[in-house]
């Protein structure tokens, strides 16, 4: 084969990958374009949590000149992304899926599509059951004498952190089935580093979270249930294995 054949598959990928690259851009973009007239009340649907158990005198304010302007906009480009992802991580099966064996498409797209759905209940945990909880704790504790009044661009940030964090716990589950499904770590020797499984979901709660320990905690007991849900749900899929390779063993031992 020549150079030039060799060539010919490499740029066809790289024009593939580009077309790709280009189609989520562009879906990302139309969407942030639909949203961007309303930024204004989608970034304050994002601090109700805060603002309804700040005192009344109290509000929001912001720090930097064009931060009224731009930090919506911000997390309105933000939740475009995450609006999109399932448009993303199509494009990307697109691009990947012609080089898998079927074996491994079978397994991909559960995989893709419970772990998007899962990112998004993580995020929805933490909008409406942690943040009221934390913010209404936070608000509470302030000295007497000190005025609860968050920038919206660190509040921004602060938000951005807990979505992520709370999203990738989530995923704990995925991750559980997929090591029992591959064969990697049985159900029972999960089961069995589970005294390692809780220090080291309160460690990633420290590492994720803000440094506080509410929110570790509220992050760290999470993982733990998800773990053991994981576990649940790989010891059901591998009992369903072994029922359905049952039938094929013996009629081969006949």
């Amino acid at each position: 084969m020549s150079d030039t054949d060799r060539e010919q598959p490499f740029v066809s990928h790289l024009i593939e990958l580009r077309a790709r690259l280009l189609r989520m851009v562009g879906g990302v973009l139309l969407v942030f374009v639909a949203m961007s007239p309303f930024s204004n009340p989608i970034y304050s649907a994002l601090a109700g949590p805060l603002t309804r158990h700040m005192p009344a005198q109290s509000s929001m304010i912001a720090i930097d000149v064009l931060s009224p302007f731009l930090t919506p906009l911000k997390f309105t480009l933000i939740l475009a992304v995450f609006v999109t992802m399932p448009w993303i991580l199509y494009q990307i099966w697109a691009f990947v899926a012609p080089g898998l064996y079927q074996r491994e498409k079978r397994l991909a797209i559960p995989v893709l599509l419970s772990s998007t759905i899962l990112f998004y209940c993580g995020m929805a945990f933490a909008y409406f059951i942690i943040m009221p909880i934390f913010f209404g704790f936070i608000t509470t504790t302030a000295p007497e004498g000190v005025a609860v009044m968050t920038d919206i661009n660190r509040y921004l940030d602060f938000v951005m952190t807990i979505f992520f964090a709370f999203g990738v716990a989530f995923e704990v589950p995925v991750a559980t089935v997929i090591l029992a499904l591959v064969g990697i770590l049985s159900p029972e020797a999960m089961a069995a580093k589970r005294p390692y499984v809780i220090v080291g979901a309160f460690v990633i709660g420290m590492l994720l979270t803000p440094p506080d320990v509410i929110s570790q905690t509220l992050l760290a007991v999470p993982m733990w249930m998800l773990f053991e849900v994981g576990i649940f749900i790989s010891r059901l899929l591998l009992r369903r294995r072994r029922e359905a390779q049952a039938p094929a063993s013996a009629a081969q031992g006949q």
